[in-house]
């Protein structure tokens, strides 16, 4: 069943997580005077810092890893995330959250286990699909770079999409030398911050294309 925008804040607001703004990002209802985010000032430095990222993370294949999940509301969880570009994605919360959420390469599917209930959400209208997408353009694509900086060996690279700078932004965070992701922050519409951290990260190694393949709780018992 495909739920509207509004049924997933009011599915968030249930189950009590942040979870919904880690990979969704709801947009919020613009009344016309909140001022449409400003690209960064990018110098020569930085744009070749920019071309840097732009091949790291379109070289990147796969990403499997632990990872810490705080929130500004003061909510964390903990998991196993795992990348496949391009298109998939999939998340494993611990207990005693019972959530899973997969990008299959066209949907970002949500499943809270305990209120059995199934999301399908478009993935190119949601921030997963900035690590997700075929193709990372941050000079000359539907992403805005709106902040830059480098600090003690590491970049961090704020983005919004041109077309709903609204629905969220997102800041990528990397070691420098060598080019390494080791987290990134979702500012959702309604201003929860969300930062996610990676932990023992592994890139470029194998995985099960069925850990991007939902098991629809409806025919199968366990989708897990």
């Amino acid at each position: 069943m495909v739920y509207r925008w509004g049924r997933l804040k009011l599915l968030a607001q249930a189950v009590g997580t942040v979870l919904i703004a880690l990979l969704l990002a709801v947009p919020a209802a613009q009344d016309g005077a909140a001022a449409r985010p400003k690209p960064a000032e990018i110098g020569i430095e930085a744009r070749a810092d920019l071309t840097r990222i732009e091949r790291y993370l379109n070289g990147m294949t796969t990403v499997r890893a632990r990872f810490l999940q705080v929130a500004s509301n003061g909510q964390f969880a903990e998991g196993n995330i795992y990348i496949a570009r391009p298109g998939n994605m999939r998340v494993e919360y611990d207990p005693p959250m019972q959530v899973l959420i997969v990008a299959d390469g066209t949907w970002l599917i949500y499943y809270d286990q305990e209120l059995e209930q199934v999301s399908y959400i478009p993935l190119r209208s949601t921030p997963a699909s900035i690590l997700t997408r075929s193709d990372v353009s941050l000079t000359n694509g539907d992403l805005l770079v709106t902040d830059f900086a480098r600090d003690g060996g590491t970049i961090r690279v704020t983005v919004v999409q041109k077309d709903d700078p609204w629905s969220g932004r997102v800041t990528l965070v990397f070691d420098e030398n060598p080019m390494t992701l080791r987290k990134w922050t979702v500012v959702d519409a309604q201003g929860v911050e969300v930062q996610v951290s990676l932990i023992t990260a592994r890139f470029d190694v194998p995985l099960d294309r069925e850990l991007f393949r939902f098991r629809d709780p409806r025919v199968f018992k366990d989708p897990f």
